[in-house]
């Protein structure tokens, strides 16, 4: 029985994994509970990563566009 790392898991949920090693996971997965259980695990950790939205503070825009400006008014100056 092999043992597969989060990555090989991770690598398998993104498709990313070969197609033997993907055979292999697909094999262990009917016999080990344990490896179920860590692959919905990440399963919803990726999924809830996905329904994240993140925007920047709105002091950090406001910074930006201040320093924006000063250096527009250094280039006309």
């Amino acid at each position: 029985m092999h043992n597969f790392s989060p990555e090989d898991l991770l690598l398998y949920l993104y498709k990313e994994s070969s197609p033997e090693q993907r055979t292999a996971i697909e094999e262990a997965l009917k016999n080990d509970w344990t490896l179920r259980e860590k692959l919905a695990v990440l399963k919803t950790a990726m999924e809830r990563l996905n329904q994240l939205t993140v925007s920047p503070r709105t002091e950090v825009v406001l910074n930006v566009l201040k320093y924006a400006a000063a250096q527009q008014a250094v280039k006309t100056s």
